[in-house]
């Protein structure tokens, strides 16, 4: 068995998953905004009729109105499917224009707050306040959680090893546990693997740590674990990161990687693979 670093030694090797975004760097969807919101201004006054109008000759920018209110595209799609029962704005603002404004305004007070929003002069702290409460990074997030998840799934298609991927596996006395990776399935599985990376903190680190230690718990004796985690998110919760290197410590699982040290992964499973006659 190869030696285990220390647990400062692993913390070491934790890398950033998300590069950091400008807040201020030109996207498309920020000139579209902003072309959305040129058009509000340009209305000569806010009222239910013109705002009729506008999201009939714009449905692609009823969004825009979403975030006057403080409502995200996912939000304002929940409340359109609750009050409609579909989620297309623009199927709406096409179809049923008026009747999706008088939503908006008597569930979320629409026109008074455009009307008001248009008017204001913002300052710095404005700003920084509105990007305190958005959502703009939840999608990079659940990148780079899948980020770990690709890369090992990759390794076990480069070795040639049949796999699934996201699902559960069977071990000691027909029970099963969760997991990220198994070779080659999870009614015969061999190897399971837990995928593990965040660069945010919260309770699903606490979580993914109960899975391993389920994972460990099932396993049968000649059943491999492996856990790949990385992400600055782990270094805010060294306790539950801790519990995962006893783990490896006591021998309870066989191996824990980064994706710094992902060279040493494929060589573990590759190993495994050949022990359980996979290859």
């Amino acid at each position: 068995m190869p030696n285990i670093p220390t647990f400062e030694e692993y913390l070491e090797t934790l890398g950033r998953l998300t590069a950091h975004v400008d807040p201020t760097a030109a996207t498309p969807h920020a000139a579209e905004l902003k072309e959305a919101a040129a058009s509000l201004e340009q209305i000569s006054g806010i009222t239910l009729d013109s705002l009729t109008r506008w999201a009939h000759d714009h449905p692609a920018w009823v969004p825009a109105l979403g975030l006057a209110v403080g409502l995200s595209q996912e939000k304002l799609k929940n409340s359109l499917k609750d009050k409609f029962g579909t989620s297309s704005w623009n199927l709406l603002a096409k179809d049923q224009p008026r009747r999706l404004i008088e939503m908006m305004d008597q569930e979320f007070d629409l026109i008074r707050l455009v009307t008001v929003q248009r008017d204001k002069v913002y300052g710095f702290g404005d700003i920084l306040v509105a990007r305190a409460g958005t959502r703009a990074t939840a999608v990079r997030a659940g990148a780079s959680g899948r980020k770990v998840e690709d890369e090992i799934e990759a390794i076990a298609h480069d070795i040639g090893l049949a796999c699934e991927t996201r699902t559960r596996f069977v071990g000691r006395n027909n029970r099963d546990a969760p997991c990220d990776l198994v070779i080659p399935g999870a009614a015969d599985a061999a190897i399971v693997v837990a995928a593990k990376g965040f660069d945010s903190t919260g309770s699903k680190l606490t979580d993914a740590v109960r899975e391993i230690e389920e994972m460990a718990d099932v396993r049968l004796p000649h059943q491999f674990v492996y856990a790949v985690i990385d992400g600055i998110g782990w270094k805010s919760r060294r306790r539950d990161l801790q519990r995962i290197h006893k783990l490896w410590e006591s021998q309870q699982i066989n191996g824990m990687y980064t994706l710094a040290t992902l060279d040493q992964f494929r060589a573990d499973v590759e190993d495994a693979a050949h022990i359980r006659r996979l290859l």
